[in-house]
Parts: C-alpha cells; structure tokens; sequence
C-alpha cells in the first residue's frame, strides 16, 4: 500500500536472479511490498533485461564456489562490472561479486545460525539501523574484500560479512536479511531506495 511515510515508491522494476536458493521467495516477498519485481533464474538474465532493470538482487545458492565450476556464472554475470544500477549481492550473489573483482574464496567454520554483526562504516544500506545487527547466516565460505570496495559490517564468526563498491552502488551481504526480520527488512528497503 502506498503512502506518504514511503513516498519514494514508483513503479519500478527490480529484477530477482534466483541461484536456487530456497530463501529466494521471501526476497520476492520482501520487495514486491514496495515495487515491481520479477524473479528469474540467475542464468536465464542477459543483457536484454537490462532496459527494464532498475535495480538487481542476487540470491544465495546451494553450492560452494571453492568446490563448483564457476565459469558459467562468470561468463553470465558479465554485466556486473560494467552496468550502473544498483546490485546487492546475497550470500553466493556477494561472494559472485567479489569474485569478478578479484576476491579469493575460503572454506570457513559452517554457521547456520543469528549472528551479532557490527556495522563500522557508514553506508546507505544500513541506514537507520543501530551499530550491532543479529542476522541469519547460512553458509560454510566466506570472500576477500575486493579491491574497489570498502568492507562495512563483520561478525566474530566472519570477517568480512558486508561490503560496498567505493564508486558504484554495488553491495554484497554475506548474511540473509530475507529471514532476518524487520532489520533484515530494513536493508532491502535501503536497498530499493537506492534504486529509484
């Protein structure tokens, strides 16, 4: 429902590229409560879609990108460095990210758990949140933080849980706000608003 508390709302269409996570429905759920939105999987995107994309999101996946082939997500997800709307980047889609800008991905300690994350710079993403947010992890792998990028956010359990692009709005979470409730929620508007 549209009101003047959220007046930024247009119709505006943001793209879902679903790399098989299970969690991609409550992305959906979460931004189709303010704009336009259509999920696809990730490999059916290509350049053609860009003319109506105002925004992407990319999902986690069940796989692990130390153990899978990853050229065709690669040679797929070209785009990613080259476009200029807004990408944010879930758990794999942060760590797809960072790949294409040189990141290195390790095994880590699995965590499936609410995690306290620290906020230590300031960024549009974590706007109106406080300093210390507990979010849902899921994943057993954690990246470097790419050259070009600031890191924004770390937990004790992994260094490098949230980062931005020092020029494009770019953003990668290593957590899922999708299941992490209203502060996860506040990130995807934070998000979407960085898209109109």
């Amino acid at each position: 429902i549209y009101d003047k508390a959220r007046s930024w709302q247009i119709k505006t269409m943001i793209y879902i590229l679903d790399c098989g996570s299970k969690k991609t429905r409550f992305i959906h759920q979460m931004v189709d409560e303010y704009m336009d939105c259509k999920t696809m999987p990730f490999l059916d995107f290509d350049d053609s879609n860009l003319t109506e994309a105002k925004g992407i999101i990319i999902s986690g996946a069940p796989i692990l990108v130390t153990e899978e082939d990853m050229s065709s997500y690669i040679t797929a997800s070209e785009w990613i460095k080259t476009i200029s709307i807004p990408i944010l980047g879930i758990c794999f889609g942060h760590q797809l990210i960072g790949i294409h800008f040189g990141s290195m991905a390790k095994k880590m300690k699995e965590d499936r758990e609410f995690q306290e994350i620290e906020i230590f710079e300031e960024s549009k993403l974590f706007s109106r949140l406080p300093r210390i947010i507990e979010m849902q992890q899921d994943h057993c792998e954690f990246i470097s933080v790419p050259k070009g990028f600031k890191l924004l956010a770390s937990s004790d359990c992994c260094f490098h849980e949230a980062m931005e692009h020092l020029e494009k709005p770019i953003y990668g979470i290593q957590f899922h706000p999708e299941v992490s409730g209203n502060h996860g929620n506040i990130i995807i508007e934070n998000f979407l608003k960085t898209c109109v």
